[in-house]
């Protein structure tokens, strides 16, 4: 059997709590050929050119059918198998995606003579704070990401976007289903990913089900929020298709809040693995700002991407990506890019030129950037300061199986008690 590439060991799930040491032996050759083909990236400069670069396509439809590294002839490809809806604003290029997203963004951050919508929301993400950390009282063990860093932000999303609250139960279910079975590594291949995989399908059909029907009763009769808003847009770019309108549903329910929940988790967790900043974070308020900045350079709620392709043979740090190729830009490596941050594996809640790629760069910059960073500004600026004596119980805990949104299935923290 063949050695395994750094980048195949950066995606064994035995190496999902720290894989920056396999990604800095793959900054060693900036763009790596994998055995199936792909190109991986690592190194900062090269991610950010090939982010601005038009060669560069996001078009799930002009990617090549593939099987996982590793995998057994004739075993079922992934990107097929778990893509299953149109492309949405992150899987097309222009003009379809600069239309859609012109759309999503006006809906998102309100009419033009009211722009307000996200920063109103900071009275309704600090009620859900102060309610989730007073429901803490009493208790000398919680779980951070259970308790806390997830409740937040699927409440507000579906707030914002009008899915109602008491389905959550059923998408979070469909959601854990599609990410647990999306595997780019060596394990793949197993009997377990199979078996996952194929109720990942089911969950993902079943959640396109749930959004098209949501859409459709707001197609008869319009409420609140998002979804409601692009049924009914009549502005100059037309309206979506039913299709194209229930893909992007989908993502923005995912979207708005899985990386809003691994970011916070995260947070915390480096905050206690380093009480030092954890301290000058409690000394001062006013730096939580600049250490929300400094949390997502740290620890990449999006560690890579992988719908991107070549278009055309790309020429780039000494290697020809050729035209078909597959592209894999691994930002949790370029955020610690020592060529691009001093001491990138140093904690600086007071980093300057903290020009991360945690939300990607170009037309794919995330547009949901405002909100997690309000809700994560607020989430762990409270949590500081109101949570006491807080103790990892586990480090490092166990991890979701996802690579691509890496983060803690659970944070368990003994606590002292719960400050006013």
């Amino acid at each position: 059997m063949a050695e395994e590439t750094p980048w195949q060991q950066a995606l064994r799930y035995a190496n999902r709590a720290d894989p920056y040491p396999f990604y800095a032996e793959l900054r060693k050759t900036p763009v790596a050929r994998q055995p199936d083909g792909t190109y991986v990236v690592s190194t900062y400069r090269e991610i950010v050119a090939l982010l601005h670069d038009p060669r560069v396509s996001s078009d799930v439809r002009k990617l090549p059918s593939r099987a996982p590294a590793a995998a057994e002839p004739g075993a079922e490809p992934i990107t097929e198998a778990v893509i299953e809806l149109e492309p949405n604003i992150i899987t097309c290029d222009p003009p379809e995606h600069d239309r859609d997203r012109r759309m999503m963004t006006r809906h998102f951050f309100g009419p033009a003579d009211a722009p307000h919508q996200i920063s109103d929301l900071e009275p309704d993400i600090r009620r859900i704070v102060d309610g989730l950390l007073d429901g803490m009282r009493g208790k000398t063990r919680i779980d951070v990401v259970d308790e806390f860093a997830y409740p937040l932000p699927v409440t507000l999303i579906c707030k914002v976007l009008g899915v109602p609250m008491e389905d959550e139960p059923r998408f979070h279910a469909w959601i854990e289903a599609a990410l647990d079975a999306l595997d780019f590594g060596p394990e793949a291949a197993s009997e377990e990913m199979r078996s996952r995989l194929a109720g990942a399908r089911r969950s993902v059909k079943e959640l396109a089900q749930f959004m098209s029907g949501l859409l459709g009763q707001y197609a008869e009769r319009p409420g609140p929020g998002m979804l409601s808003a692009m049924v009914h847009d009549g502005g100059p770019d037309g309206r979506m298709s039913e299709g194209v309108l229930a893909s992007n549903a989908v993502l923005l329910l995912f979207a708005g809040h899985e990386t809003t929940v691994n970011l916070i988790a995260h947070s915390v967790l480096t905050l206690l693995r380093h009480p030092e900043a954890l301290e000058e974070l409690r000394r001062r308020p006013d730096l939580i700002v600049p250490a929300v900045e400094e949390l997502l350079r740290f620890e990449s709620s999006v560690q890579f991407w992988h719908t991107r392709s070549a278009v055309e043979d790309i020429d780039i740090a000494g290697t020809t990506i050729p035209a078909g190729a597959p592209i894999f830009l691994v930002y949790g490596s370029a955020n610690r890019d020592p060529q691009r941050f001093a001491n990138p594996d140093q904690l600086d809640l007071q980093r300057p030129d903290n020009q991360h790629l945690g939300f990607s760069q170009g037309i794919h910059f995330c547009f949901g950037a405002p909100l997690a960073r309000l809700e994560v500004q607020v989430a762990v600026g409270e949590f500081v300061r109101r949570v006491e004596n807080p103790r990892l119980v586990a480090d490092p805990p166990p991890y979701r199986h996802n690579q691509i949104f890496r983060g803690p299935r659970h944070v368990l923290v003994d606590i002292d008690g719960i400050r006013d």
